[in-house]
């Protein structure tokens, strides 16, 4: 059972890094930021909309890394839509937690999606190689570096 998992989740990670969901650039995104990955030469846009009330309407990217930075970006941009800043914040905070622990964290802050908490739980696996980490989350420290108004950000 344990095989076939971790075979699904290799093939959700597969579809989204070769089929990127969100692969664009919107007209009339008012936050961006550039992330890269020194290490592997990830390099990601991650482009918001959000409106008067800070909740995120758009979510979209362009870059060109592996296909684990690929699938995080992809995934991450479905994700957000529809969340507000504090929100995507607290999911980046749980994201980054399943990719660097092994034990459940305790109780979040802020409610979050439970559907989406699961969606994003097919790129845990990279804490089995920590290398890996850094590919996972790019995207993640790159949209927080958007809604802190940040151009830059980097895995350094």
């Amino acid at each position: 059972m344990l095989d076939e998992l971790r075979e699904l989740y290799q093939e959700v990670i597969l579809d989204h890094g070769k089929n990127p969901r969100n692969f664009r650039h919107p007209d009339d995104a008012n936050r961006s930021a550039h992330g890269y990955n020194p290490m592997c030469g990830d390099t990601l846009f991650i482009y918001l909309t959000l409106d008067e009330e800070g909740v995120i309407t758009d979510c979209a990217f362009k870059g060109k890394g592996c296909a684990i930075s690929l699938a995080s970006a992809s995934l991450m941009t479905q994700t957000l839509k529809g969340l507000t800043e504090q929100q995507a914040r607290a999911l980046f905070e749980r994201f980054h937690w399943l990719c660097t622990h092994d034990e459940p964290p305790e109780e979040d802050a802020v409610e979050l999606d439970p559907e989406a908490l699961e969606r994003l739980e097919v790129l845990s696996g990279v804490r089995d190689f920590p290398v890996r980490v850094k590919c996972a989350t790019l995207a993640w420290h790159t949209m927080t570096a958007a809604l802190d108004g940040q151009q830059e950000v980097s895995t350094e």
